[in-house]
């Protein structure tokens, strides 16, 4: 039986949410979408909610998941799920650091492999979610 791994794409005025990794060693330094194991008789969108207030320190609402999951080694597979923030402001109690990026700083960012599969499909959700700019 495999066991989930969730991850949440949290986007919030036209930028996405990452967090910087701080372990294993081979990972720590690299971004992702925060997130944890699915824990037994929990759903994934519950396990999501209650990763995303033990690492951001935010309440969040788990929305549709994204395209794929990913195998993230035999056993262990990662599926992320759009994610709308409640209440409160992310702060890294789990991570090194965090930093909202739109789809330019994505593409850029030196992400775990494991979330490089969503990059088209979040560069294209932050595009159509960036703040109009007026021409005047």
């Amino acid at each position: 039986m495999n066991t989930l791994v969730v991850a949440g794409a949290i986007v919030s005025n036209g930028l996405l949410l990452l967090a910087q990794r701080t372990r294993p060693p081979e990972l720590a330094g690299l971004w992702e979408l925060p997130g944890g194991k699915v824990e037994p008789g929990e759903s994934p969108a519950d396990a999501l909610e209650r990763e995303l207030r033990e690492e951001l320190g935010v309440e969040t609402s788990v929305g549709e998941p994204l395209a794929g999951d990913v195998e993230l080694s035999v056993g262990r597979v990662l599926r992320a799920y759009r994610v709308e923030l409640v209440s409160g402001t992310p702060v890294p109690l789990d991570h090194s650091g965090l930093r909202w990026v739109d789809a330019r700083g994505l593409v850029e960012a030196d992400l775990v492999d494991a979330d490089r599969a969503w990059v088209p499909e979040l560069s294209e959700l932050l595009r159509q979610h960036e703040p109009s700019r007026d021409p005047s």
